[in-house]
């Protein structure tokens, strides 16, 4: 009865979908824990990060615009104090075809995805949607899930306690320190909602929405055979590309104000 008091009293409301999520430990405290593994991996893969290219340039530019639309919207909702958030964009020279956003606002972009996103859009759509993990706090909620599961009723009075080193390896065995850092991984409905809510980010940014649906449709070219949706932690890419298609008149006022 304790615990559940415990969980219902940590429960939260994402900014942009409006999904209830598990937070059990406060958002600076995981912000502080990934701008120093950011930093740390920064550092172990120095000689990958591109710097003074078009591309480089071309991230930043785009992920700028995003986090400003981020916080204009967050400050519609009167709620930007609660986002204390620290942009950083880099580009990472790998063929690996990924982009990540650690919570706080630190994001890597692969070279390997650049040839998929062809154009500004394009590279908004991916931006958008692993910004929109952060915004919507789905690293605090997996963070709280796994304190709940691991440390049931002794979570009580500790929840904030996050300093403690248990739970600072807790962080770091979800997240990882390093190169290990671009294998973050979210439910299938974690997926799909931050595709909604980069939708909604691209578009106040001033990208066409529509573009998502190319990019998409370009991300699931030469995908044969592999695992079916039920065994991965993504969405299918037929279920990501309709889901888009329905929410592309509800997301269009954004694009056009």
């Amino acid at each position: 009865m304790l615990l559940l008091g415990a969980t219902l009293a940590g429960c939260a409301t994402s900014a942009i979908t409006g999904r209830k999520y598990l937070k059990l430990v406060d958002s600076k405290t995981i912000n502080d824990q990934a701008a120093l593994a950011y930093k740390d991996f920064l550092s172990k893969n120095s000689s990958a990060v591109v710097t003074g290219t078009s591309s480089a340039t071309q991230v930043k530019s785009v992920g700028n615009k995003i986090a400003a639309a981020a916080n204009r919207y967050l400050q519609d909702l009167g709620v930007a104090d609660q986002y204390d958030f620290n942009w950083e964009f880099n580009l990472i020279q790998s063929d690996q075809v990924n982009a990540w956003c650690m919570p706080g606002g630190k994001v890597a972009v692969y070279s390997g995805i650049l040839p998929v996103a062809k154009n500004d859009a394009g590279l908004a759509t991916i931006m958008g949607h692993e910004i929109a993990h952060a915004i919507e706090e789905h690293s605090v909620s997996q963070v709280s899930n796994a304190m709940a599961a691991q440390f049931g009723a002794q979570l009580l009075g500790t929840a904030g306690a996050i300093s403690n080193s248990r739970y600072t390896g807790l962080f770091n065995q979800l997240y990882g320190i390093g190169y290990q850092v671009g294998s973050l991984s979210f439910s299938r409905k974690d997926e799909l909602a931050a595709d909604k809510a980069g939708l909604i980010l691209m578009a106040m940014a001033g990208y066409d929405p529509n573009e998502a649906i190319s990019f998409w449709e370009r991300m699931s070219q030469g995908k044969e055979g592999g695992s079916p949706e039920w065994l991965s932690t993504h969405p299918s890419d037929a279920r990501r590309i309709s889901q888009l298609q329905a929410l592309i008149p509800e997301i269009m006022p954004y694009y056009k104000k």
